[in-house]
């Protein structure tokens, strides 16, 4: 096939994977010479704290990518370039200094890294030098799915259907970059160094590796076949939070260390040979796009309610407001189960699905606390956050969201703790103070004997708290602060 371009950039950002990659496939396809760059953009990095899990997990993942680009071109020089700075200042000048015709990248779909984009294009064409961007982190992106009026959809189960129907071998065939590997070229000499150091970009160890959180496409790998052997099950294990259920593949998703076309495609072959748990994994990967593309058509549910009546709810403010928040991030509500996702979430970047809506929904639905404090919370401590899946997640607890659960339908934490973990193992782990309460007394320790507390070494209000509201109170304030909206649900 004759290239159009005699060199070209590969920008990585979302995809730090070589294999079913469909920027860098396009660029080995397109450029006779293809040098690849990955940027720890400061405009990113400098809100962070300095400890963050997730620059040690691009960092680890970039190591991992560095290798395997030498090793796909079978060139030692090759590899990755590595720059940080701005993303527009180091991008344009290192096409420049390259002598780059084009630069490639995978579509990106948050509002700050459209803006950027934007910028990029038009510094690099000022330069004289192209921008080429496919997709490749979703399946179905902006308005490929449209409804029957031509308007994008709002309620998942069509979304779903449509998405079923559309999808075809065509859509998650892959994009074979072995075979144009030939095209990686080497690096300019005084740009072979290693992989920056965390304490190079201005950033400090985590406690990834003790967490033993697996990096890089091989760690994707590792994860999917570990998960392959128990996703029949899936539907039955992903609401226990004690259980190994999920695939873990959430931070792998974010920073694609895995393709998402193949996670579809064998979720789709398995669920078409019966297998339940697949079928219903398939539905979370649908999830997934719906939430991108609501992101893109409906770009103000980054600020707002996506039903922008429910923005009049009046949430609790002030100094008992933010007192209640800091116990809620802190895991001191007194409510077990609620105290032990947010344990987990601060000790690990981590938090299971199930716990996502009820720790959310107590926030929202029980403290009286506006959504969006939330939402910068998981923001800043997941390991996967994704801004599409993480606001759409909590306008559906808030009930602010398209498709969300009816404002009245508020998650009873020790109900949800009853059902989910019911002989609180996970509690057990989390909160290891409330250990050797019995399992009736674990989900709800206010209600045990005096007996069982002292025998369990439990003091209510000094080594655990007591509840900082009553739920059935806290429920009937809720029904009241939402009826601003009754006519709008």
């Amino acid at each position: 096939m004759e290239k159009t371009f005699a060199s070209g950039l590969m920008w990585f950002r979302r995809d730090l994977r070589i294999d079913d990659n469909a920027a860098l496939c396009l660029a080995l396809k397109s450029c006779r010479q293809v040098h690849c760059v990955f940027v720890f953009d400061s405009e990113i990095l400098n809100p962070l704290p300095r400890a963050d899990r997730r620059v040690e997990f691009i960092r680890e993942s970039l190591v991992e990518l560095d290798i395997n680009l030498r090793a796909a071109s079978g060139d030692p020089d090759a590899g990755l370039i590595v720059r940080h700075g701005t993303a527009v200042q180091e991008i344009v000048a290192l096409a420049k200094k390259l002598g780059v015709l084009s630069v490639f990248a995978a579509h990106d779909y948050e509002p700050q890294a459209v803006a950027r984009d934007q910028k990029v294009l038009g510094a690099l064409a000022n330069a004289g030098i192209a921008l080429h961007t496919v997709k490749d982190q979703v399946v179905l992106e902006g308005r490929e799915l449209l409804t029957q009026a031509g308007s994008a959809y709002t309620v998942f189960t069509p979304y779903k259907n449509a998405w079923l129907a559309r999808v075809d071998e065509l859509r998650l065939r892959e994009h074979n970059c072995a075979d144009y590997a030939g095209a990686l070229a080497p690096r300019p000499e005084q740009m072979r160094s290693a992989v920056p150091t965390l304490a190079e970009i201005g950033f400090e160890p985590t406690n990834l590796s003790t967490l033993a959180i697996p990096t890089g496409a091989a760690g994707a790998r590792q994860l999917f076949q570990e998960f392959f052997e128990r996703i029949d099950d899936y539907h039955a294990t992903r609401d226990f939070p004690a259980v190994k259920g999920p695939s873990y593949l959430g931070v792998h998703l974010r920073f694609g260390t895995v393709s998402i076309r193949k996670l579809a495609a064998t979720a789709l072959q398995l669920s078409a040979q019966g297998s339940p748990g697949a079928a219903v994994w398939l539905s979370e990967l649908v999830w997934r796009d719906f939430y991108f593309q609501i992101l893109a058509n409906f770009q103000y549910v980054a600020a707002g309610a996506f039903k922008p009546a429910y923005d009049a709810i009046k949430w609790e403010k002030g100094k008992h407001a933010d007192a209640m928040f800091r116990a809620w991030c802190e895991g001191r509500t007194g409510y077990p189960l609620v105290d032990a996702a947010m344990a987990q979430i601060n000790q690990t970047g981590y938090m299971h699905n199930r716990l996502r809506m009820v720790a959310g929904s107590f926030l929202v639905k029980d403290l009286g606390i506006d959504w969006r404090r939330g939402e910068a919370f998981f923001a800043e401590h997941l390991n996967d956050f994704d801004l599409s899946a993480n606001n759409g997640g909590w306008q559906w607890v808030a009930s602010t969201g398209c498709d969300a659960q009816p404002y009245f339908r508020i998650f009873n934490p020790v109900s949800q703790s009853e059902k989910f973990d019911p002989q609180g193992r996970f509690i057990r782990r989390y909160v290891p103070q409330l250990a050797n309460l019995p399992d009736a007394a674990i989900h709800a320790p206010w209600t045990a004997s005096p007996i069982e507390l002292e025998a369990a070494g439990v003091r209510l209000g000094d080594n655990y708290p007591r509840p900082i509201v009553a739920h059935d109170q806290a429920r009937a304030c809720t029904l009241q602060r939402y009826t601003v909206v009754r006519n709008a649900a």
